[in-house]
């Protein structure tokens, strides 16, 4: 038996929010996988990091808010500073 289901490439997906008079967020939502028991915290943060440079990508691509890419560039910053902390 063939089983076409296949798993997305990608384990967390990343969207900014907020409004233009407060500050903008990154939230972070985790697509279901089969293998998601085994995710510690360095996974997860290598995996938030990968979701804000695919959202960088596209804010740059798409012409999007320039204060999206400022929150998400600074969100990255933050979270390579705690990867290097835990390592």
């Amino acid at each position: 038996m063939n089983i076409s289901e296949s798993e997305s490439p990608y384990g967390i997906m990343a969207k900014t929010c907020g409004c233009e008079n407060k500050k903008r967020k990154v939230t972070y939502s985790l697509i279901d996988s089969y293998h998601s028991l085994c995710h510690d915290k360095r996974d997860l943060i290598l995996g938030q990091i990968e979701a804000c440079q695919r959202l960088v990508k596209y804010t740059a691509q798409y012409g999007r808010d320039e204060i999206d890419k400022q929150a998400i560039e600074s969100e990255i910053d933050e979270l390579k500073m705690v990867l290097d902390l835990i390592q």
